[in-house]
C-alpha cells in the first residue's frame, strides 16, 4: 500500500505548519496540506465564539460544540475521500481530545496507509512563537504543549524546540514509504 496520509499532531505554535510546508518540498510526490486552522477559517463566522461552534477562552482554552463536531466529521471524511481518490494528504491538527481525537481520524482514514507524527515543542518556546505570530489567543500554546500528546502513540516524533522545520520534515520523510 502506498502512503497517502501524514497526520501531524501538536499544540498551537509548535511548528506544524512550517514542517508541512517543508514536507511539501522534500517529499518527491505532490502532497496537499490541510490544517485545523483551514477548517476553523472555513466555518461560518457565526460559529466562531459560539457555544454551538468553537470558543477560545481568555486563558487559551478551547471548547467546541455540536455544530463544530458535525462539521469536523464531514471535514475529516472529505479529506479521507481525497486520499482515497488518489491524493497524498498532509493533515495538521491539534488533538485537544487526546486519543479520542486520533480515533476520529482513524475512523475517517480506515483502510488508508497513514503515518502518525507527534510534533513536540517546549511550552515556553511555543508561547514565544505565539506572541511573535500575534494571531493567537495568548496562553493557548503553553496550555496545549503537553495535553495534545497525553495518551498518544506515534510512528515518528519530532521536537521543534531546538530543531528547524526542514530537519524535522526530513526526519518525517525518511518514514514515508
Amino acid at each position: 500500500m502506498t502512503m497517502r496520509v501524514i497526520v501531524l499532531n501538536g499544540g498551537s505554535s509548535s511548528g506544524k505548519s512550517g514542517i508541512v510546508r517543508c514536507l511539501q518540498e522534500v517529499l518527491p510526490d505532490p502532497w496537499l496540506a490541510f490544517s485545523v486552522d483551514d477548517f476553523v477559517d472555513a466555518m461560518p463566522a457565526r460559529l466562531r465564539d459560539s457555544e454551538a461552534g468553537i470558543t477560545f477562552a481568555p486563558d487559551g482554552g478551547v471548547s467546541v460544540g455540536a455544530e463544530f463536531r458535525a462539521l469536523d466529521t464531514a471535514w475529516s471524511q472529505g479529506i479521507a475521500a481525497m486520499a482515497r481518490a488518489g491524493a497524498r494528504v498532509l493533515v495538521d491538527d491539534v488533538f485537544l481530545g487526546g486519543p479520542a481525537s486520533r480515533q476520529r481520524w482513524e475512523r475517517a482514514l480506515a483502510g488508508l496507509d497513514v503515518l502518525w507524527v507527534g510534533v513536540r515543542c517546549d511550552g515556553e518556546v511555543a508561547a514565544g512563537r505565539e506572541i511573535a505570530r500575534g494571531d493567537r489567543v495568548r496562553g493557548m500554546a503553553a496550555a496545549q504543549a503537553r495535553i495534545v500528546h497525553e495518551g498518544m502513540t506515534y510512528d515518528v516524533e519530532v521536537d521543534t524546540t531546538r530543531t528547524e522545520a526542514l530537519a524535522c520534515a526530513r526526519t518525517i520523510a525518511a518514514h514515508v514509504h
